[in-house]
């Protein structure tokens, strides 16, 4: 397969792609979030991606990307980068590739520029796919996040209204079993003082 080549190409230039990458996130004020991660980290996660480019166009499954970008986005939530920053970075990374074709590709025939097209439909494919998860992805840690928030403030307000002692920092969770069974935490926290 011809667009093979071409990945293979992508893939022997991983390094280089992810330097010039690195410095158009960093540079970016639509991506100014990604200043909070150290660079080492940008450029390694940006060389996994184009080193194993083939792997992940022909071998993974759309399972594969759900898990991947789920849990990058995640992460990026724990670090504080916001979903539309990383929405344009991964745009950045799909045109970086585009511009290193560009550059280093030579269509001499029909076949080749086939070729190209047929790679071209599966890195935007693979990109949308991942753009997508990514947003999934910090929907979930927005909610976990949230529930954990929920819950925290909750506790406090049982602890000051005296429906439970303050919890110990590894006990955190386990503190409800205090209450009586008959008495549910929501009918304790709606119920007014008297």
């Amino acid at each position: 397969m011809l667009g093979m080549k071409l990945v293979r190409l992508i893939e022997k230039h991983s390094g280089e792609l992810s330097r010039e990458l690195m410095e158009q996130v960093l540079n970016s004020e639509h991506a100014s979030d990604f200043q909070k991660i150290p660079p080492e980290d940008l450029r390694l996660a940006a060389t996994d991606l184009y080193r194993n480019l083939g792997e992940w166009l022909l071998q993974k499954r759309e399972g594969d990307i759900t898990s991947r970008f789920q849990a990058v986005a995640t992460r990026r939530v724990e670090e504080g980068i916001r979903p539309h920053h990383m929405v344009w970075a991964l745009m950045l990374t799909r045109d970086c590739l585009w511009r290193f074709l560009r550059k280093e590709a030579f269509l001499d025939s029909i076949m080749e520029l086939h070729a190209e097209l047929e790679l071209q439909q599966l890195l935007n494919q693979f990109f949308d796919r991942a753009i997508y998860h990514a947003i999934e992805g910090y929907e979930r840690a927005e909610e976990q996040r949230k529930r954990r928030s929920d819950w925290t403030r909750a506790q406090e307000l049982a602890v000051s209204i005296g429906l439970m002692s303050a919890p110990r920092a590894s006990t955190a969770f386990s503190q409800l079993s205090i209450l009586p069974s008959h008495i549910s935490v929501t009918r304790a926290l709606q119920k007014p003082l008297e």
